[in-house]
């Protein structure tokens, strides 16, 4: 007996090691995770590579590419969702969240990617459509056969508001995002489900047990496949008031469509979704995964609630801060930096998605649109923090909303039109040379190529050593292999200038300035180096995006319209 305790102790202690083992390695010299300087890269998988020329992107397709990501820089792809979906809302409708769409491949195919990317240190992440399912999910269609089924309490039902005529009185004056309220009445039982998106995509009730374990059961499967983590997806909306009290309505205004405007403090960002984030985070730490979250927050104390009081929830919520500016403002820039900054948290930059219109047309002003594109990798891809880049944005693809209501595929635009467009504008097709559909397939693909292709290509720009595609490759190798880019502090210069952003990343005495001119003249700056105990004569540069000197008198620079200047303190 005490010989079989004595060896159980030291398998205990050989388990505990181990695992302790397993932690420490997962941190590199200065104490980071991997994701911490990762560049993460998402892809919308229907737009992307098409490997069988049916007109959608595929896995296949891009197990295919990752070669040239890798040469690019890219440390982890996010891909949205690729779960079977009957696509009302392109994905973000999952019916099956255990296989991949057809239209995608096959769960073959997926571990292949995870493996190709192992080989290449390109780590996988999914979309994972967390607050609601598809209307065709098994777990819906049993919800709502019956008020006594076992699953009914899966999704949120409600009786109507007045039990008079209940069939046309919604619980509560909730909206949906997508126009109209946000209850849809079910005859075949006499109740309302709640559905914060579009109708067919009903919430999950998240205060039901049965539903935590049921998702959190579908992340510990895709882990088991080699996933290397999650984007969550509308964790704002996973919660609603549990006495489903009305919104207060702003003024007499309707939105774009028209609804009433309303302050959503009763559908949104409820305190139990904090809980739920600890223990899915609980999870994604005995895999070494990593969460990132589509977190819209408006102040930094909501922000920081996501990452947690104990950096216990969320690695990654994403700060959309960035996305809400809408010009070349240094000021506004600065401001919302100092604002993560100060935070105390590891800051997550974003500056396009499929949801948000491209960088290139954002910030360009139709002259000048491929040095706005290059001062604009200079910004996120400098600061401290983690970058989340989107396809396309590497080449300068542009902006391709539809012309015509009838060419119209997302559902958004469909409802809006003409007001709004929708987002196929930012979901178009990858271009990758100067061939047919811009070498994305041999047929039409589903949404059409922008017509800029034939010069803004992955072939052509990767000859051309003044490309944006270069220029990008160039700035992510600095990022990786810079000591100053990768652990310094930010400090920032001159912050009264409303023309010019200026910092430095600092790091055991090697210091790198970076210097952003945002204005269509060009400027000359005094950078305030001393002021911030900086001492050095004379910039070595290390990425410009002009015909810079070598080396830079830092006492009084020059910087042209739109110019970006990254260089080593001397």
């Amino acid at each position: 007996m005490r010989r079989r305790a004595i060896a159980s102790v030291l398998v205990l202690i050989l388990l505990a090691t181990a695992s302790f083992a397993q932690k420490k390695d997962a941190l590199d010299s200065e104490g980071h995770a991997w994701w911490q300087h990762a560049v993460f890269y998402e892809i919308y998988p229907r737009s992307f590579a098409d490997s069988n020329n049916d007109g959608i992107g595929d896995l296949p397709g891009i197990t295919s590419k990752l070669d040239y990501l890798r040469w690019l820089g890219v440390d982890a792809i996010w891909i949205a969702p690729m779960f079977p979906s009957p696509e009302v809302d392109w994905g973000y409708d999952v019916s099956d969240y255990f296989n991949v769409n057809p239209d995608y491949g096959t769960l073959a195919d997926m571990d292949k990617l995870v493996a190709t990317g192992k080989q290449r240190n390109i780590r996988v992440l999914l979309d994972f459509v967390l607050t609601y399912t598809s209307d065709q999910n098994p777990w819906f269609q049993e919800s709502r056969s019956s008020r006594t089924n076992p699953k009914r309490e899966w999704f949120i039902w409600r009786d109507g508001k007045d039990a008079s005529q209940p069939e046309k009185t919604p619980p509560t004056n909730w909206t949906s995002l997508f126009g109209g309220s946000a209850w849809r009445f079910d005859a075949a039982t006499g109740q309302w489900y709640y559905h914060y998106f579009y109708p067919p995509q009903p919430n999950l009730n998240w205060r039901n047990p049965e539903v935590e374990k049921a998702m959190f059961d579908v992340t510990r499967w895709w882990y088991k496949r080699g996933i290397a983590g999650f984007r969550l997806d509308a964790v704002d909306v996973m919660f609603v008031d549990s006495q489903f009290r009305d919104n207060p309505v702003v003024g007499t205004e309707k939105n774009a469509l028209g609804d009433p405007v309303e302050r959503e403090i009763y559908d949104k960002n409820q305190p139990e979704l904090h809980g739920v984030l600890q223990r899915l985070r609980k999870v994604a730490d005995e895999n070494n995964a990593v969460l990132i979250g589509e977190t819209w927050t408006s102040d930094i104390a909501q922000l920081k609630r996501y990452y947690g009081e104990h950096n216990d929830e969320v690695q990654m919520p994403m700060d959309f801060m960035f996305t809400t500016i809408n010009k070349l403002s240094p000021p506004e820039f600065r401001h919302q930096i100092d604002w993560i900054e100060g935070s105390g948290e590891w800051p997550v930059w974003v500056l396009s998605n499929h949801d948000i219109r491209r960088v290139y047309d954002r910030y360009g002003d139709g002259q000048h649109n491929d040095q706005i594109a290059k001062l604009m990798a200079s910004l996120y891809l400098t600061l401290r923090g983690t970058a989340v880049m989107y396809y396309g944005e590497e080449i300068g693809m542009e902006q391709n909303d539809p012309k015509r209501p009838e060419d119209v595929k997302d559902s958004q635009g469909r409802l809006g039109w003409p007001k709004e467009k929708g987002r196929d504008g930012e979901r178009t097709p990858m271009q990758w040379t100067d061939s047919t559909n811009a070498g994305f397939s041999t047929v039409a693909p589903w949404l059409p190529v922008d017509d800029r292709y034939k010069t803004y290509n992955v072939e052509s720009e990767k000859k051309d050593p003044e490309s944006i595609l270069n220029y990008y490759q160039k700035l992510l190798t600095l990022r990786h292999t810079n000591p100053a880019l990768l652990e310094g502090k930010y400090i920032a210069l001159n912050e009264s200038d409303p023309n010019v952003l200026a910092f430095v990343r600092s790091y055991k005495g090697e210091n790198v300035l970076v210097v952003l001119n945002m204005s269509s003249s060009g400027q000359t700056i005094k950078p305030e180096l001393t002021q911030n105990a900086i001492a050095a004569k004379e910039g070595k540069t290390l990425l410009s995006s002009f015909n810079a000197r070598e080396e830079m008198n830092t006492n009084e620079m020059t910087i042209p319209p739109f110019g970006a200047w990254i260089g080593e303190l001397k």
